[in-house]
């Protein structure tokens, strides 16, 4: 059996907001992760009408990932229950780890820029959307045509994913930048204005939420619905930034103040959400309950 690569699983486009297709893989990762089992499909309903989905729109949603080969679905004599496929979880894990890294705080830079030059033919260009998403996630910037640059990208996560996608031409360079001229300075290739703008809104939006969190105010429904909203606009951050060393960034960066906001919020309410979590499981199969977990922020950092 071929290994599914990236560009074979259909994800569903990111976006923000309570779209119960997203909704669902948020909550496979964030709270199934580690399970063995699969998940009833009546749970995934009742999950998502946390977030205010109607049955009838959750069950849409769930099918349609079922039919795009992002969950499978086993049958247990009348009730049917699903999982994540092979590769979806590997999609999802390698997100979750950028996520997760991403702007915390004391992270080295060695001054090298990661380079990728590729080249797409016509008959392969489908995938150019599937490859600049990743890169754009991965914290690159097309500098020219087919000439994208980082300054933290995970070279041999770059290099698998040009190989699970199928690129036939492609070389990744580490080095230092010695001259730039015009546009081909690689940090023109980033608004920081406005990367810096949306961060200041990101903490105005979500200091309120972090206070009372620190408080103890936040009960187990809402922390996961907030805990998964919150982190859905954190994948939007990490979409957009490239994650630049802090002798590069403007002083006062507020990004550094929005990490520790949204740190806050996933990690306390981690242990609420699963409570809630559970309990929902625990209503159409007792027995599943059990198997919930929570993430953490720094979870990958204590990995050998």
């Amino acid at each position: 059996m071929n290994a599914q690569t990236l560009a074979d699983v259909d994800l569903p486009r990111s976006q923000t907001g309570a779209n119960p297709q997203h909704l669902v893989l948020g909550l496979f990762t964030d709270h199934w992760s580690q399970a063995a089992e699969p998940l009833p499909s009546a749970a995934l309903v009742a999950l998502l009408s946390d977030f205010g989905s109607t049955p009838v729109s959750a069950r849409a949603a769930i099918g349609r990932l079922a039919r795009r080969g992002v969950l499978e679905a086993e049958k247990r004599g009348r009730r049917t229950y699903y999982r994540m496929t092979p590769g979806t979880a590997r999609v999802l894990e390698q997100t979750q780890r950028r996520m997760m890294e991403f702007g915390a705080p004391g992270r080295p830079w060695d001054g090298l820029w990661t380079t990728v030059v590729f080249s797409v033919p016509d008959e392969q260009r489908e995938l150019r959307h599937v490859i600049r998403g990743r890169l754009r996630f991965l914290g690159y910037a097309a500098v020219y045509d087919g000439v994208w640059m980082s300054p933290r990208a995970d070279h041999e996560q770059t290099a698998e994913l040009l190989r699970s996608v199928g690129v036939r031409s492609a070389t990744v360079l580490r080095s230092t930048l010695t001259h730039t001229q015009g546009d081909g300075d690689p940090l023109a290739a980033w608004d920081l204005d406005a990367i810096g703008a949306a961060y200041e809104e990101f903490i105005a939006r979500y200091e309120e939420l972090a206070g009372r969190t620190a408080a103890g105010q936040v009960g187990s429904a809402e922390a996961l619905t907030a805990r998964t909203k919150v982190k859905s606009e954190w994948l939007h951050m990490v979409s957009t930034d490239p994650e630049l060393p802090a002798d590069l960034l403007p002083a006062d960066w507020p990004g550094h103040r929005a990490r520790a906001v949204f740190a806050r919020i996933y990690d306390t309410l981690g242990p609420l959400a699963e409570v809630r979590f559970r309990q929902i499981v625990a209503e159409q199969d007792p027995a599943l309950a059990g198997e919930a977990n929570h993430r953490t922020t720094d979870e990958h950092a204590k990995e050998p």
